[in-house]
């Protein structure tokens, strides 16, 4: 268990064991970088190390206590998980993190801890957060009681209050070596070239490569999505404009399109530039080559460009059939 149980991430284990041992833990900290990266796992590896019955050492973990595995499940009674949620107040990655979960949160956080000796509030995607809620949050790190850990996880620390990233400690989670992730992929029972393969489709995220073993039909679907956009490459505008109102009329799943298309063309445009990056989508790489050789650098980047602004678009709630339509229009002619 030298690294807490986790696979990567060597230095942030090591800083956050340092906070723990020495009594310097932080008021808040921030965990950053993409999804599947191990944001939350980390998150919960700190509040074990926190509050753990019979730690082995100071800033270690026993993982077998009660409150180790009632961490580990995220049902502690002095654990709070805060997530985005649906319209219909329901959890979903996706949705809009609300000023009405932050102020049922600042309550429970005033309470003496239950059993252990902190309160921990994990608030997950906090990058889902609306304005009203980020403002609050604001209040309690401000305010935050000695007995309170506030652990934040999102996508890019930029996208954030400036005000609330500067009063957190800062973890930049980096992709893993594509070596590691499938070392890890082989132990757990996967082929050799498919988890080569999962690898290089996670990006260097060993909770992405897991999820893609656990789940078969997120590589269907991934698959699905790439077969769709070869088809739009020569379709007609009729073609076009009908497929974007069917990706237009669910929001989640038209921005988990847009991801993996977004990973396909920065794929191509690494072929473009002659770069020595590994690829992404390893088993589309003739069809990436194919592209490379017919785009020049100007329409390589303006793709890519195109796809990332259109994620930033959705995130504004601009329309979805609109934006769909406009991505759709100005993919490449090939």
């Amino acid at each position: 268990m030298d690294n807490w149980n986790l696979l990567g991430h060597e230095w942030a284990v090591d800083m956050l064991r340092r906070h723990v041992a020495r009594g310097e833990t932080r008021h808040a900290y921030l965990f950053s970088g993409p999804p599947g990266i191990g944001r939350r796992t980390l998150a919960l590896r700190f509040a074990q190390a926190l509050n753990c019955e019979k730690p082995d050492a100071p800033g270690e973990s026993c993982f077998s206590c009660r409150t180790c595995k009632q961490i580990e499940e995220m049902k502690h009674p002095d654990l709070a998980i805060i997530q985005s949620v649906d319209d219909d107040g329901d959890a979903r990655e996706g949705g809009t993190l609300r000023v009405d979960q932050i102020r049922e949160m600042q309550r429970t956080l005033n309470l003496k801890p239950y059993q252990s000796p902190y309160r921990v509030a994990l608030f997950l995607r906090f990058h889902e957060a609306n304005d009203n809620a980020s403002n609050a949050l604001l209040k309690t790190l401000e305010e935050a009681p000695a007995h309170a850990i506030l652990l934040l996880t999102a996508d890019n620390p930029e996208g954030l209050l400036p005000t609330i990233v500067s009063r957190c400690e800062i973890l930049r989670l980096r992709p893993l070596p594509l070596e590691a992730v499938s070392a890890d992929l082989i132990e757990r029972g996967v082929q050799g070239d498919q988890a080569r393969l999962l690898a290089h489709i996670s990006g260097g995220r060993p909770g992405f490569a897991r999820r893609l073993v656990d789940d078969a039909s997120l590589l269907e679907k991934r698959e699905e999505r790439l077969n769709d956009l070869q088809s739009l490459l020569p379709a007609a505008r009729v073609e076009k404009f009908n497929y974007a109102d069917k990706l237009a009329k669910d929001k989640d799943s038209m921005r988990q399109t847009i991801l993996v298309w977004l990973s396909y063309w920065r794929d191509v445009l690494l072929r473009v530039t002659g770069a020595e990056t590994p690829l992404i989508n390893l088993d589309r790489n003739m069809e990436i080559e194919f592209l490379a050789g017919r785009l020049d650098l100007f329409s390589a980047r303006k793709v890519v460009g195109d796809h990332e602004s259109a994620l930033e678009k959705m995130d504004r709630n601009v329309n979805s059939r609109l934006l769909a339509e406009v991505l759709l229009m100005d993919l490449p002619k090939v």
